[in-house]
């Protein structure tokens, strides 16, 4: 198999294959890049083109799906036949565009979402969520279970693992800085975060707990609910918005909180979920 772009990922990914007994051919725009990967066993490739035809599976970890696309159209007629598996982070649309001219050139094409950091990948709980044909998965699955002991196929659309990756990360950054926000309250009263952590571990477990009813509301399109309605939330986030102001601590997050809940209440949704400012986000 070959590795094209040895960065961080790109790396990571090298060595899990070579720790995992497979012979692995390895590219990179600055050769030197690749030293500790041949030191431990893997070929190292002047071209694309040479390293594409080492080996019938071929992931690509570059910056940007367009630089992707220049480096493999290099490879030229050896593209054709073999597997590309791409871990190029971009939008859903650069990757299915990305896909189909992968397929054009006789190759078959796989996208693969990592979801951990570098010193994550070939940990057995490291998350890949994985988009296109199951046949060509199924072939190489056992290659591909060394990035990550929780690889999953989940559509045949190469565009849907990089939505799920988006959705991951984008409740990822809501939850980090919501907690960063309630760090920086808390902190200017001189309370330890730590010590709020293992208090109110109940608490904070339940918020996860609670996605799935919320993610049900939202598969269904139905939001009216009998308790927790967006109407119970104004208070609650009012109080937040007038602490945060009077230590002095940023009100943008918390803010933007109660102008969404505000403007839901006033257009009739006060008895609704607060699932139902997924209509906020889909602009309707």
């Amino acid at each position: 198999m070959a590795v094209i772009g040895l960065g961080e990922m790109g790396a990571a990914v090298a060595a899990a294959f070579l720790d995992g007994g497979h012979a692995t051919t390895v590219w990179n725009r600055t050769p030197d890049r690749g030293d500790a990967l041949v030191a431990r066993g893997a070929e190292r490739s002047a071209t694309v083109r040479d390293a594409v035809a080492a080996g019938d599976l071929v992931v690509v970890s570059v910056k940007g799906n367009a630089v992707a696309r220049e480096l493999l159209a290099s490879a030229g007629a050896a593209l054709a036949g073999r597997t590309v598996v791409n871990l190029t982070d971009g939008t859903s649309a650069e990757v299915r565009e990305l896909a189909q001219w992968v397929t054009e050139q006789g190759a078959e094409y796989l996208h693969g979402q990592i979801m951990t950091i570098a010193p994550g990948v070939g940990h057995p709980e490291a998350v890949v969520f994985y988009g296109g044909a199951q046949a060509v998965y199924d072939r190489y699955q056992s290659a591909l279970g060394l990035l990550g002991g929780r690889a999953t196929l989940v559509a045949a659309d190469p565009g849907v693992p990089v939505l799920y990756g988006m959705a991951v990360h984008g409740t990822m950054w809501g939850l980090l800085n919501g907690f960063l926000h309630a760090a920086a309250v808390l902190s200017s009263e001189g309370l330890p975060v730590r010590q709020f952590l293992e208090r109110a571990d109940a608490s904070m477990s339940a918020l996860m707990a609670f996605l799935p009813s919320i993610a049900e509301c939202v598969d269904r399109g139905e939001h009216a609910v009998e308790y927790g309605a967006l109407k119970h939330h104004l208070p609650s986030v009012e109080d937040l918005v007038r602490e945060s102001r009077a230590r002095g601590v940023d009100d943008d997050l918390p803010g933007s909180t109660l102008a969404l809940v505000r403007r839901a209440v006033a257009d009739g949704h006060a008895d609704d979920n607060y699932s139902w400012l997924v209509e906020h986000f889909r602009g309707r």
